[in-house]
């Protein structure tokens, strides 16, 4: 451990701990009378205003990652790493009317889980724990990459090690474990303030010390021109504008189909909250445009990355900038920013994939007659399996590769994309249909990415998200968004087979669900039992 950075450890240090005691502190805010059940531990009772969920649901999306893998990706191709800005701002109107519907409906039948509305929705339990398992696997290693930012951050400080990474992790355990989504919920607000703060002053003040905003762009042009790759650039090309056009519109579909972003709409009092927030979640997307140029910055300060054992790692170019940019004192609130801002994210998601296990799998298939309390403890006690999980990702794995599982996993949740968006509009699809239209989609997605080379990473399989079209007999050299080729597979199969099934005339499950429901508000009757009884 360097002690040339012994300012910026301790300023760290402490705003860390005491982010983290605000995540013990949490168990008393708003504190109902028991805890012993998923409405209070796994979604804070339901009962968040707009301010809280606005910062809660912005502190679950805009993640450790996204301060360092977002300017990371500028900062190594260019103008491709741009994506993130335009998904981000044509997600809120997609999902708007979707969203509201997804709340109504649980709110009435007090479903948890995007799972829960599917077993109600198309009567079948199958297809319910196939969006379970689904959940699960794409947020597994989400949870791990909120690792890589604070990785990045210790690398930055000279901290080798995972160690400190295994602390930081028991001390979330402890923390999420007995307050549960009211920790990120009340921390959320100091890791978007200290966001906010270090973004800012970043804007201001670096471009000035390294020549202005003009010589920025030359040195990252200058950068590119001498790269072999021909879709680098602060420009895009004719082979890389469709690509980057369906990975933003593939990204936002699959954002909020994540277990932990429903979870965070779920934990709303009311349907103006979820209209007020998805009107008011773009202003996220100013920062993280301002937050993509630091990609540029890096390449204008002279930042190297990181070299482990023998690779640069490209992810330490954010907190390295600051290091060189800023006073020790301040870099020390912005490798704190950074790191707490894989606290809050990290505590949802694990959260989200604990209620899955336990609505969807134990309930479902383990123990039927649970109780609420025995609920709530299953969950607390599979949130901290989730947590070792993520940080045996980080330890077992190559980081590099675990960022590209980020890829993947985005391509697995767009499957569940027809069971559960769609399935809040519409009934039409044939549970079997669903299931089969999963499994294409899975299988197609799976393969493509295996099929992906990255000559340099020196990867023959699993080397990036753009398909060569070409690859399907086109005569291009354009790439597409795997995501989205194994979605429209996944559409074809449903619809196909809904159709064969009908012709067939197959039992189809039984909707437990109203129209009504979907209009539901804060103060209209709930179903407290829901009868599914019968479904197959």
């Amino acid at each position: 451990m360097s002690t040339d950075h012994l300012t910026e450890m301790i300023v760290f240090g402490v705003l860390f701990l005491l982010v983290s005691g605000m995540g013990f502190v949490a168990a008393r805010w708003r504190r109902p009378t028991t805890m012993d059940s998923l409405d209070e531990w796994g979604l804070g009772g339901r009962s968040f205003g707009s301010w809280v969920t606005w910062f809660l649901i912005g502190g679950d999306l805009y993640t450790a990652y996204t301060f360092v893998a977002v300017p990371a990706l500028v900062f190594g191709a260019g103008a491709a790493g741009f994506y993130a800005v335009p998904y981000t701002i044509v997600v809120y109107p997609l999902v708007f009317l979707v969203l509201i519907r997804l709340w109504s409906v649980s709110h009435v039948h007090g479903f948890v889980t995007p799972a829960d509305f599917v077993r109600a929705r198309f009567g079948s339990p199958t297809l319910a724990l196939v969006i379970a398992i689904t959940g699960i696997v794409a947020t597994m290693p989400y949870i791990a990459l909120q690792l890589v930012g604070i990785e990045a951050v210790l690398k930055a400080m000279g901290v080798n090690g995972h160690l400190p990474i295994i602390i930081a992790f028991a001390v979330l355990a402890a923390y999420t474990y007995q307050s549960g989504l009211r920790a990120p919920a009340l921390i959320a607000f100091a890791k978007d303030g200290l966001i906010y703060l270090v973004i800012i002053v970043a804007v201001l003040y670096i471009p000035g010390k390294v020549g202005g905003w003009g010589h920025v762009f030359d040195a990252a042009q200058a950068k590119f021109d001498k790269t072999p790759a021909p879709s680098d650039g602060i420009l895009l090309d004719g082979s890389n504008q469709l690509n980057y056009a369906m990975l933003a519109l593939g990204s936002a579909l699959a954002l909020f189909l994540y277990p932990h972003s429903i979870t965070g709409v779920l934990a709303g009092k009311n349907r103006d909250v979820i209209k007020r927030n998805m009107a008011a979640l773009p202003a996220y997307s100013f920062v993280l445009g301002l937050i993509a140029l630091l990609g540029f910055m890096a390449i204008a300060a002279g930042v190297k990355p990181v070299s482990t054992d023998g690779k640069p790692d490209t992810n330490t170019v954010v907190p390295l900038l600051f290091d060189h940019m800023f006073p020790s004192w301040f870099a020390g609130v912005a490798y704190a920013a950074i790191g707490i801002g894989a606290l809050v994210p990290a505590a949802i998601m694990s959260i989200a994939a604990a209620n899955l296990f336990t609505r969807n799998i134990y309930k479902e298939y383990i123990r039927p007659d649970a109780t609420e309390k025995q609920e709530a403890t299953v969950s607390k006690l599979v949130s901290l399996v989730v947590k070792v999980g993520a940080v045996a990702c980080i330890l077992l794995l190559d980081p590099e590769f675990s960022i590209d599982l980020q890829l993947i996993g985005g391509v697995i949740i767009l499957q569940t994309l027809p069971a559960v968006a769609l399935g809040l509009i519409t009934r039409w699809f044939h549970r079997g249909a669903l299931v089969a239209g999963w499994a294409a989609g899975m299988l197609a997605g799976l393969w493509m990415l295996y099929e992906i080379p990255n000559p340099a990473k020196h990867k023959v399989h699993f080397g990036g998200s753009a398909y060569r079209l070409s690859e399907l007999g086109l005569d291009t050299t354009m790439t597409v968004y795997v995501g989205m080729l194994a979605l429209a597979v996944n559409l074809v199969v449903a619809v196909a087979v809904t159709v064969a099934l009908r012709l067939a005339r197959v039992a189809d499950g039984v909707d437990a669900t109203r129209a009504a429901d979907y209009l539901a508000d804060e103060n209209d009757p709930k179903v407290k039992d829901l009868d599914l009884a019968g479904s197959t």
